[in-house]
Parts: structure tokens; C-alpha cells; sequence
């Protein structure tokens, strides 16, 4: 028989007891701060306004859309110089990307809660007390000054970023900023952008509106704006699983066979844990790498050392932050590189990882066409593929074919279709006037 489920609610604890054989665990209810609608309202229309990219043609909305659960449904994906969402994006002839995104985009669901303070796949981003602002950032304190929050503070890359937001060299007044590294400087970068939304009335009013007549907009209104959003918008906790925990709801016979072995048997909760499914930790799984890899301009390899570019330490190489597995059924492809199509193919794939690099198909991938760019550099290298292996930090698991498809079913009951939809939708339009991502 069962020992249960402990659920904290406000210190009490409640008792959702089990089919099956499980141990013990405490999740403490996550805790979201509320926000002023006016201005969750204004985020909701800069999330999904072009105005914030150098050439304005792509919204934050174009990488994280709801129609892709907050994602993109692409392994690797294109920015600035492409059209269109999702597996449908083309590349324009008439600004071609230079590469693509180096990274999965990953999903925005329960961004808000205070325990995520650990941003991107590789952590370079997170609170620290010991920084002047309380945040670390590889851009330096400076450009961690007045952002009131972690999630607020993630909105300043995409916005900086070529391949992303901001347009290659000398093509628009924020790419040539970015490229002189005048960012946070007067008349750079971030004064650009926000001199960009105060100039549309649409804009200007809702502004004055919840900051007083008369504020001077600045970049960092901005980002708090869209991480209110965010933060509202895409909080999805109450999944079947989360329902269950809350002795709301009974989970099917097929999902609890998958929750004990979730956090039994198959291992799956050593760092996919609590609430979320995440311990917001580094780990080297040995995920198979595709594209770009995560290099400077000046380098000319192609290698994504994950964690260790942050860290420097060799013990964090091709370790990266474990993600949530909030609505993880809907967010394909997985993995920080997107190497996966399936649900099957990313837990088979942690079962044995080393095994599952050596054997894996390339053809699963979902990636627009980038003529002349060259995606496979790393798995085409052995000895780039040896070191990816000898860093993995997992041990075979072996499973049945049965109790992966339970596994499965576990991972389904943790969708909560209306994080998914959120609560305002895509908007009809923008002030700015830009096409909407639609």
C-alpha cells in the first residue's frame, strides 16, 4: 500500500493518498506575486509588438507563441530575417539570417513563480545576492540596474541579440549599438528601444497612465512590463497532477503507475523535482548537438559547452539547467538543442544516454531551411561526440516498453490547458500598428 503525497498548503499539510508504492514527498505550493491588470494589459501588447526588434519584424511573441505552447515547435530557430511561425518560418531572401538561434526556445510557463530565479538553458542569467543589484549577469552589474525582477532582466538579450531581435551590424539604429557595445549608455540600445514605444500614442497614454503623466519611458519599464505579463499570463498549476496532489481529482491507473515510477524506479524526479518538476540545477545528459553551437563572433567553432561557459569550471561542461516539465507534452521538440521529436525519443534517450547519442537520428529534427548553414559539425566530429559522452552524468536505466508508456501518461497529466491558452490571448492588434504574430 501506498504512504502518499504530502501537499503544504499554507503549512497544512494534506494527504492524497496512492494506488501504488511511492515515497514520500513534500512540494510546497508555489507562491506568485500579484500584478496591477493595467499593467499586465501593456505587457500583453509589447509581448507581442515587433516595435522592440531593430527592424521590427519580430515580437518576443514570434519565438514563444501560444499556438506553440509557448514555444516555437522548432528545434533550432530563426530571428531577425525570417517570416512566418513555427515549422511554417521561411528565411527572407532579402536579409538572410546569418545563423540560427543557437538554442531550443523554451517555454515560459510558471516564469513567474518566486523559485524561478535561474534563467536560459545555461544559468547565465540568475539572482544573486551578492551583486550590487541582486541579479548576475555575463553583460556585467551595470546592465543588472533596475530591473525589478530575474524574469524582467531576461528580456534585455533576446532584445540585444543579432541572430534574435536586434538585426545584423549596420542594419537599424539598435544593431549598430549593439555592435559598438553602447547598450545601457545613454542614447544606446536600450535608450532607442524605449524611445521607440514613447513615441506611439497608444503607447504613451497607457504608460502615463500607470506611471504619471509625464514619465520618461525607459528599457526597464519595458522589460518589467512584459515579465508581469509573463508572469500572469502563462501560470499553469493546475494540471490533473496538481489537482491530485490537491485531493481534487483522481489520476487514471496508467499516469500513477508513471508517477511512481517518475520518482521511484526510472530516477526521473532526483532532478526533476518538486512542484514543477525542476531543481533548477546543471546536469550533462549527453544531448545530442545540432547547429550554430554557442560561440562569440570571434570563434569558429561550433561546440555549446552549456554550463561551463558561464562557470569556466570543466566540471560543468555540456551541463545544462534542468527545464520544467510544465505542459511538457505540448512543448516539442525537447532538449537545449531541440534534438528531440517525441516524448519516447527524450525519455529513451535519458535512459541511456551515451547509447542514445551514438545511435541518434538526425532525421527527427525540426528545422526551417538556412541555406549554407552547416547543422552538424558536432555529431560529424567523433571525437566532439566522445567528449559530449564522457561528461554524462547519468547511469542506464532500464525500463520495459510498458512503463515508458506510462511514464508517458504521467508527463500528459502535468498539462494544464488553460496555462496554455492564457488569459489574454493574441491580441488584434498593437499600437505601434506592426503586424501582430499570428
Amino acid at each position: 500500500m501506498g504512504r502518499g503525497w504530502v501537499w503544504l498548503v499554507g503549512g497544512a499539510a494534506l494527504l492524497a493518498p496512492l494506488a501504488v508504492a511511492s515515497p514520500d514527498l513534500e512540494f510546497e505550493l508555489a507562491t506568485f506575486e500579484e500584478f496591477d491588470p493595467a499593467r499586465v494589459e501593456l505587457g500583453h501588447l509589447l509581448f507581442y509588438d515587433p516595435i522592440l526588434s531593430g527592424n521590427q519584424e519580430v515580437a518576443c511573441a514570434t519565438c514563444h507563441h501560444p499556438r506553440f505552447a509557448t514555444a516555437d515547435g522548432l528545434s533550432l530557430g530563426l530571428g531577425d530575417g525570417a517570416f512566418g511561425l513555427g515549422p511554417e518560418r521561411r528565411v527572407d531572401p532579402d536579409n538572410m539570417p546569418e545563423q540560427r538561434i543557437p538554442r531550443h526556445s523554451p517555454a515560459l510557463f510558471n516564469l513567474g513563480a518566486a523559485e524561478f530565479q535561474v534563467m536560459f538553458h545555461d544559468g547565465r542569467l540568475e539572482a544573486d545576492a551578492s551583486r550590487p543589484n541582486g541579479i548576475r549577469t555575463p553583460l556585467g552589474d551595470a546592465m543588472a540596474d533596475g530591473f525589478a525582477s530575474v524574469l524582467s532582466a531576461q528580456a534585455m538579450f533576446p532584445v540585444l541579440s543579432a541572430d534574435e531581435m536586434a538585426g545584423h551590424y549596420s542594419e537599424n539604429e539598435v544593431s549598430q549599438s549593439v555592435r559598438l557595445g553602447h547598450l545601457s549608455l545613454e542614447g544606446g540600445a536600450w535608450d532607442q528601444i524605449a524611445a521607440r514605444v514613447a513615441a506611439v500614442p497608444g503607447y504613451a497614454d497607457r504608460i502615463g497612465a500607470v506611471h504619471g503623466a509625464g514619465h520618461a519611458v525607459t528599457f526597464t519599464d519595458i522589460s518589467d512590463l512584459l515579465a508581469e505579463f509573463i508572469a500572469v499570463e502563462w501560470r499553469a498549476d493546475n494540471s490533473p497532477f496538481d489537482r491530485y496532489l490537491r485531493g481534487a481529482a483522481a489520476l487514471d491507473d496508467a499516469a500513477l503507475r508513471g508517477m511512481d515510477l517518475f520518482y521511484g524506479e526510472a530516477g526521473c524526479g532526483s532532478c526533476h523535482a518538486g512542484q514543477f518538476q525542476t531543481d533548477h540545477a546543471f546536469h550533462a545528459i549527453a544531448m545530442p548537438q545540432l547547429g550554430p553551437g554557442k560561440a562569440a563572433r570571434f570563434e569558429s567553432h561550433a561546440l555549446d559547452v552549456g554550463r561551463m561557459r558561464v562557470t569556466g569550471d570543466p566540471a560543468d561542461a555540456y551541463a545544462f539547467r534542468t527545464p520544467s516539465l510544465r505542459n511538457v507534452a505540448d512543448t516539442a521538440p525537447y532538449g537545449h538543442s531541440g534534438a528531440y521529436a517525441t516524448l519516447e525519443g527524450v525519455i529513451r534517450h535519458h535512459l541511456d544516454p551515451v547509447a542514445a547519442l551514438y545511435a541518434y537520428d538526425r532525421g527527427q529534427v525540426v528545422l526551417p531551411d538556412l541555406p549554407g548553414a552547416v547543422d552538424w559539425r558536432i555529431m560529424d566530429d567523433p571525437a566532439a561526440v566522445a567528449e559530449i559522452a564522457a561528461a554524462n552524468d547519468l547511469a542506464p536505466v532500464a525500463l520495459e516498453d510498458a512503463q515508458i508508456v506510462d511514464l508517458i501518461a504521467f508527463l500528459e497529466a502535468l498539462s494544464d490547458p488553460d496555462g496554455i491558452a492564457g488569459i489574454y490571448g493574441v491580441p488584434e492588434a498593437v499600437p505601434s500598428g506592426l503586424d501582430v504574430p499570428r
